[in-house]
């Protein structure tokens, strides 16, 4: 009889690994919009985060930043780098070169957000200027083992997760993919289209950005789009599901760009909420 036990409870244990192993487990890390300081480090490792994105700085800067992350055994996900295309170049900023060799095996992804006054937002038309200097920012990266994802932001030229994907399509590098960023695929008034677009970026899909928004809230404020993950009535498990669904399980960072609380309550907050949308 024993044996018989025994056999059917590996067999629920081997079952439980298997669904186990079908769920994507994503890490969750706090952006520098929501942190602001490099002080919170010991609160973002005291709250569950498995570490932070952060902005281009001086080599030193971003070597400490690193060996301070190492020793609370936290991780650095992605440098934000603003980019500017102009007819004839990519121009990128004056910092981010400099910081590739201090990166070096880190696995960070250069979030590259690019803005443009000679092309409109969303415009193909910049792309013969572009893709070849992505080409090479891609291959000039992968010397550093890093990958470069472009970060759709309103605005901008790379408005649109669209703008994203059809850039890493023509570029065809590994380690060049797209960012999926929810406030801004909000503002611009994709709502309704956000499992589909999920759908579309997977193949190059590095990071995904979240936090609470207002359903409906297209072409308003940041105040509206931008809120602590317990707040807002746009459901983020909307997100959350497809990711799930589309076997994701690459990082996903808390946006926290003007949120009018100190960063100690919206991190608490916000990981909490994180916690019951993974339960769930």
């Amino acid at each position: 009889m024993k044996y018989i036990i025994v056999f059917f409870a590996m067999i629920l244990l081997t079952v439980a690994a298997v669904r186990a192993a079908d769920v994507p487990v994503s890490p969750f890390f706090a952006q520098d919009t929501a942190l602001q300081s490099t002080e919170k480090l010991d609160l973002v490792k005291q709250l569950g985060f498995a570490g932070v994105s952060w902005k281009p700085a001086m080599p030193g800067v971003i070597e400490k930043l690193i060996k301070d992350l190492q020793e609370r055994d936290l991780k650095l996900f992605a440098i934000y780098a603003n980019a500017t295309l102009t007819k004839t170049e990519l121009k990128l900023p004056p910092n981010l070169e400099t910081d590739l060799p201090a990166l070096k095996g880190t696995g960070v992804a250069i979030w590259l957000p690019i803005g443009s006054k000679d092309f409109a937002s969303s415009s193909a038309d910049g792309d013969a200027v572009a893709v070849p200097a992505l080409t090479a920012l891609a291959d000039l990266a992968a010397k550093y083992d890093l990958r470069v994802a472009i970060y759709p932001h309103k605005g901008m030229w790379t408005e649109r997760i669209q703008d994203a994907i059809r850039l890493a399509e023509k570029v065809n590098r590994k380690n060049l993919g797209v960012t999926f960023n929810l406030c801004h695929c909000l503002m611009v008034g994709d709502e309704a289209k956000i499992p589909q677009l999920l759908e579309q970026a997977r193949p190059h899909l590095f990071l995904v950005t979240i936090n609470g928004a207002d359903s409906g809230a297209a072409g308003t404020t940041w105040q509206r789009l931008i809120q602590p993950l317990d707040r807002g009535t746009y459901d983020v498990r909307i997100v959350l599901k497809k990711l799930k669904e589309l076997k994701y399980d690459g990082p996903i960072g808390l946006q926290g760009y003007g949120v009018k609380l100190p960063p100690e309550e919206n991190l608490k907050r916000s990981m909490a909420a994180w916690k019951g949308m993974a339960e769930k």
